[in-house]
Parts: C-alpha cells; structure tokens; sequence
C-alpha cells in the first residue's frame, strides 16, 4: 500500500513538473523561424520541434494512414455495388441448327401457313375463295412482297437467326452477411491506429531528448568559445607585458617567443572550437526541422542549480511510472493484442462466408436490319413494312436475380492449421519481447540514475575545482603585478583556470543529458504546441 501512494506521488509529481515547461502557440513557432536569424531558449527549440521536425510530420502522416486503413476495414462489409456494360457487333453468326433435323422444322413454317390459308378458304362461306396448291401460295406471297416494294425474309441468304448488335448493362450489389475475416480486420486496423499513435508519442519524446542534447551540445561548444576567446584575450594582454618586459630586459627573448607561439596555438584551438559551434548550431536546426542556412542564436547558459534534480529518484518508483506512462511499453500491449486478433483472422478461415446479392441486367440484341413485315389487314397477300426504333421494347428485355451465396473451405490441406500454429508461435514471441523488455526498461532507469549521480559528484567536485582555480590565478595575477611571479606561472594558472571551466561545463553538460535520458526513460509527457 506504501509502495502504491508512493507511485501516484511520484506520478503527480512528474504531472505537475510537465506543466512547467513554457508553451507557445503554433502560430509562434511560424513567427519564431520567420527570419533569418532564430533566437530561441530550450523550451522554445522544443517547441518549434514539435511542430516542425521531419520525423514527427512523418509520424502525423502515419496516424493519418492509420485512419485511412480503418475506413478500408469497414469498407469491406459495406454493400459492395458493382456496374459493367458491354457491346458485341457479330460479324458473321453461325446457324445454330447446322447438321441437325431442325432445319426442316424451320422449312416447313412455310407449309404450315399454306395450311392455314386453305383451311380459311374453305370455313369461311365465301364460294369465290378456294384452297389453292402450296407452289401458287408461295408465287402469290412472293407477288404480294415484290407489289409492296419488300424484299422476302431471307432472300439475301442471310442467317435468320443472326443478331449483329448485342449490349448488356448490368449492376450487382453484395452484402456481407458473416465474414469472420472481415470483421477481425477490422479490429486488428484499430488496433494498428493504437499502435500508431504510440508510435507517435515515442517519437516526440525521442525527438524532444534528441533537441536537449543537440541544444546541450551547442550550448556548450559556444561557451567552450567563450572559454577559450577570454584566454586569447588573457594571452595577448600577457605576449604584449612580455614584449615591453623583454625590451626592458627583464625577460629573456625566450620568454616571448614561447609566449607568442602559445597564442598562436590556442588561437587556432579557437577557430577550431568557433567552427565546431556553427556545426552544433546547424545540426540543432536540422532538429528543429528548420533550413540550415539560417542563423542560430540560443539564449541561455549551461549551468547546474539544485532544481534540475529528478523530481523522482527512487529507482522502483520510476520503473512503476515507466510502466505506465512509455509509450514502446504500451506498443508491446497492443502488438500482442494486434497478433491475437490476426491469430482470429486465421481461425475465421474454418467458418464459411455468406454473401447476399442482387442482379440487374438490362439486356439489348438489336439488329442492323429493323424493318418489320406485317399483312395488310382484309386484304389477301398484301403487305406493309415498318422500320423499329432502336430501343424498341422487341429487342430489350430485363433480367433480375436475387439469392444468397456461401463460400465454405472444407478442406485447405491443413494450411490453415499450421497459421494458427504460427501465430501462437509469434504471440510467444512477442511475450518474450515483452519481458526482455522490462528488464531492459528497468536496466536502463537504473543506468541513468547512476549516471545523474556520477554527474552530479563531478559537478560538485569541478565546483571546487574552479574556486581554487580561479583564486590560483588571482594570486598569480597579483604576483605578476607585484613582480614576486613570473610570465609563464600567470600563463599557468591561466590555462588550468580555462582547463577547470571546459572541464566544469563537461560535467554541466554530461549531466543535462544524463537528466534527458532518464525523463526519457520514463515516458515523462511531452506538451504540444497551442
């Protein structure tokens, strides 16, 4: 119980000092990068991160894909509708009764006409209407055809049963009634968006570590500048005291040459360092995800105060807070929850999918040739000859179909046995990953607390070490003054209070970055932009 209000503690603790970092709006961030010279603090280089930095624009898109993939799932058991069309011209059709006796059936329709003719010849009381031979009722028909100006059906030789123009239009729509895979899918893309946004926030605190560092480390290549420009300025003073003390005799011409070439030295040891500056400041705007060929200038100072301690130090505590709060350890959580519902997507494969659908077809054999031939009412052997139009209802026809439709596996040769196999061999593999994991999370908490610690003593050591370096070189200042010193003990005691600044600045630096990976560590939150 103790152990628990220690965590909720130390979890507000970190809640309130996440709270503590300034934040700008979005619209600053625009205003801050606007020129070409950018002067900004720690927490505004954060900030323009945020907003800015190539990998979490990346990220944003990923998130973004994410969604797009869910919509996809859910695609997949919404009504599927489906349109086509198509259009054949026949150039030449073959006689469908070709080699058969069907043929003659078709001959005789002629006869059978013939009989009807005859037949009304004979019922109809008229004593002046006759039957006549099948051979005069075939001359009169064809008579009657050439009066009206009408070529015969079939004189041409053509295929009767020909159609030159066929289209089809159709539209089919399919319901997804039960579709196990589809619906896994579904939840397997949510959880992939999970996954995502964990991803997410694992790069903004990656990023958010990496700008600290880059920050740190230009910081300190500018004050190392700053070391290093002062003892210039120091040394010259000194080569000019040694030039006027060698003219006087005092000093040998030894003692200012070796003088001037000491400047010389660390002259080229500044341009050096002045170069090594530029290059932090330009990797930092990579960082920051702004063009580097603008100026950086960071306002600020690399030093230690007592408030840039760990808020929580306990090593338990912390882990129990890494445990919530980092966002790799939630994407474990929701890897193995993504390779149980793949492991469901599987599984559904021995489960059949059934499907309901509709067909509409609307359906047109339209021939090149539209005349219709038609007997002239009361008149024997007379005919008349129409044209039809192309959409005439004779030669279009719909076509509708409903009906339910199963799809059932019922025997794949064991493949769907062995992926279920597999997948519960990536589960396993993924607890494994998990628990090394932990032990890594927890290993690596530790290491940092022990590297904030070993800063901290070198901080608290190279603190004395400069008192007693700057109070050396005040005494050998004074005795230079006096007389009682010489040149070279100055230059001494100036170089070893140089030495104790860069070395100072070090452990300053060492443990800005040590205190960066431990937040880090425990997945402390990283505020956005406004």
């Amino acid at each position: 119980m103790k152990v628990t209000k220690k965590i909720l503690l130390g979890v507000f603790i970190l809640w309130i000092f996440s709270g503590q970092i300034n934040q700008i709006k979005a619209q600053d961030v625009a205003d801050l990068t606007s020129g070409d010279t950018v002067t900004i603090t720690l927490d505004e280089a954060i900030q323009i991160a945020l907003v800015n930095n190539h990998l979490l624009r990346k990220g944003l898109l990923d998130l973004d894909r994410a969604e797009a993939q869910i919509r996809e799932a859910w695609g997949s058991v919404y009504p599927q509708v489906n349109a086509s069309g198509s259009y054949t011209r026949n150039l030449r059709t073959p006689n469908p009764f070709a080699g058969s006796d069907a043929g003659g059936l078709f001959e005789s329709f002629g006869a059978v006409d013939w009989l009807a003719f005859n037949e009304q010849a004979r019922t109809d009381g008229d004593p002046n209407t006759n039957p006549i031979t099948f051979d005069e009722y075939l001359d009169r028909q064809r008579q009657g055809y050439e009066d009206a100006g009408i070529a015969p059906p079939g004189s041409d030789g053509s295929n009767p049963f020909a159609v030159e123009n066929q289209f089809e239009f159709g539209l089919s729509i399919t319901q997804a009634i039960y579709n196990g895979a589809a619906f896994s899918a579904i939840k397997a893309s949510q959880q992939f968006r999970e996954l995502s946004q964990d991803q997410v926030q694992a790069d903004r605190q990656q990023v958010v570590q990496e700008v600290k560092n880059s920050f740190y480390s230009a910081l300190l290549a500018k004050e190392q500048v700053e070391v290093l420009r002062s003892s210039v300025e120091r040394l010259r003073v000194t080569v000019e005291e040694t030039r006027r003390s060698v003219e006087a005799g005092v000093l040998s011409r030894y003692d200012r040459v070796s003088a001037e070439v000491e400047l010389v030295n660390l002259e080229t040891n500044l341009i050096e360092a002045e170069n090594q500056a530029e290059l932090a400041a330009k990797n930092l705007a990579l960082q920051l995800g702004i063009p580097t060929q603008k100026e950086i200038n960071l306002r600020g100072k690399l030093e230690f105060n007592e408030s840039m301690q760990p808020d929580v130090a306990d090593k338990e505590i912390a882990y129990e807070i890494a445990l919530q709060q980092r966002p790799d350890i939630k994407q474990t959580a929701s890897l193995l929850e993504l390779r149980s519902i793949e492991g469901e997507v599987t599984k559904s494969r021995y489960f059949p999918t059934v499907n309901a659908f509709a067909n509409f077809a609307y359906i047109g054999s339209v021939p090149s040739n539209r005349t219709a031939i038609s007997p002239v009412e009361g008149q024997e052997f007379a005919f008349t000859a129409s044209d039809r139009s192309f959409f005439d209802d004779s030669y279009w026809n719909e076509a509708v179909s409903v009906g339910l439709r199963m799809n059932w596996n019922i025997f794949n040769g064991f493949q769907t046995r062995m992926q279920v196999q597999q997948n519960k061999i990536d589960i396993k593999q993924a607890e494994i990953d998990r628990e090394f994991q932990m032990n890594a999370v927890y290993l690596e908490i530790d290491q940092t607390l022990k590297n904030l610690e070993t800063s901290l003593k070198r901080i608290r050591s190279q603190e004395r070490n400069l008192e007693q370096a700057e109070l050396n070189y005040e005494f050998a200042l004074k005795r230079l003054q006096e007389g009682a010193g010489t040149a070279l003990q100055e230059r001494q005691a100036s170089s070893l209070l140089d030495q104790s600044k860069l070395n100072y600045l070090s452990a300053v630096y060492d443990y800005l970055t040590a205190l960066s990976q431990y937040e880090k560590s425990i997945g402390k939150q990283v505020l956005d932009a406004q």
